[in-house]
């Protein structure tokens, strides 16, 4: 309660100012030192008002310190990259979202000078600009996970990220390949890429894990492919071989037993020599990098007449869906994709329309059986 001056015993106090507006000093819950609060008011009324409130929050330990948010956002988001663990060009790639479009708006103020409608309005800023989509999801990515580790440093008290569906964006439906366009692709490709084509369709590997193979990790008696390794690529031109992004990604793969013609005529005529070679090499035989085949890939796309809008990683998304008509279940997805969700492999599940029909049929003539109609069979 106040006293007749205006006074909480042992916890604060309002005064009037020179000015006539009136200020609120409190009892720092850390120091034990008199401090004013963050503003002045018009009344003497609001002031207690204020004072009341920040009292209860110190007694529910929700108080922090107004001066805390005044760090340099800058400096923090520096240190906070540098502190985390992350693979060369993951950090790679976020020191260059947070560099090119978070810093340019908030890297002079503090933390406590961002603010949700200031995020908001930075975010509309750049999908204005014709910033891809999936920038503009990862810098607002960044963005909340920075401010929710100053929430945790108590730097500030709320995030101020909490634009609903910022941090998602809905992805273009891939293209499809039939059997006949991915042999038709792999004709067209020069001699050296054709099994790199259909490895990609046939076992669903990524580029990286595709580049990062080595001659023994090609079993012809197994027929299979194993996976142990992902080579990156480093904005500077570094190709590193790094470990897959979770234990599932380290597996192995059967491929078609119609492929094993073609894998001992590539191992036999272009495979590095030695154990540890690389399957596939660029025209001079060194490493295979994405910028020494993306020639090759666009005109053999185009001499198949598949559509423009193929990527290469579309043949793994074309193998996903060619696996699940197949029959695989969601676990073999998952092992042939090497993932550790079952999220991604339902999701080829549910694209095989054509299969659901069949299981629909299979089902009815279940039905027909049970009531001792005729399946159609002699």
């Amino acid at each position: 309660m106040a006293n007749k001056k205006g006074r909480r015993r042992n916890f604060g106090s309002v005064r009037q100012l020179p000015s006539g507006r009136w200020q609120v000093r409190y009892r720092d819950p850390e120091t034990g030192q008199l401090r004013p609060a963050e503003k002045t008011y018009p009344t003497k009324t609001d002031a207690q008002a204020a004072l009341t409130h920040i009292e209860s929050d110190i007694t529910r330990g929700q108080w922090s310190d107004p001066d805390a948010g005044a760090v340099n956002f800058e400096e923090y988001a520096s240190a906070w990259l540098r502190d985390r663990k992350l693979a060369d060009r993951t950090r790679e790639r976020n020191e260059s979202v947070v560099r090119l479009h978070i810093l340019p708006t908030f890297g002079a103020g503090s933390l406590a000078d961002v603010t949700t409608t200031r995020v908001r309005s930075r975010r509309g800023r750049l999908l204005v600009a014709d910033i891809g989509e999936p920038t503009v999801v990862k810098a607002y990515q960044l963005l909340r996970a920075l401010m929710n580790t100053a929430v945790d440093d108590e730097l500030i008290r709320r995030n101020p990220c909490r634009i609903k569906g910022a941090d998602r964006y809905d992805v273009p439906e891939r293209p499809i390949l039939t059997v006949p366009e991915v042999l038709a692709v792999a004709d067209s490709m020069a001699p050296r890429y054709r099994l790199l084509v259909l490895l990609a369709a046939f076992t669903t590997l990524r580029f990286g894990e595709l580049a990062a193979l080595r001659r023994r990790d090609i079993d012809q008696e197994g027929l299979t492919v194993t996976v142990r390794r992902a080579q990156a690529e480093l904005q500077s031109g570094r190709l590193y071989d790094k470990a897959p992004k979770s234990a599932a990604g380290v597996r192995t793969v059967s491929f078609p037993a119609e492929l094993l013609d073609e894998v001992r005529r590539h191992l036999e005529q272009v495979t590095a020599p030695g154990r540890d070679g690389h399957v596939f090499v660029g025209p001079q035989g060194g490493r295979l990098r994405r910028s020494n085949f993306r020639d090759d890939w666009v005109k053999a796309r185009k001499a198949a007449g598949v559509t423009s809008a193929l990527h290469f990683h579309d043949l793994r998304h074309t193998g996903n869906t060619l696996a699940s008509t197949a029959g695989a279940s969601t676990r073999e997805l998952m092992t042939r994709m090497g993932h550790s969700s079952s999220r991604a492999a339902l999701i080829y599940q549910h694209m095989t329309s054509d299969r659901d029909r069949a299981i629909a049929d299979r089902l009815g003539a279940m039905i027909r059986e049970g009531r001792g109609e005729a399946t159609g069979q002699d």
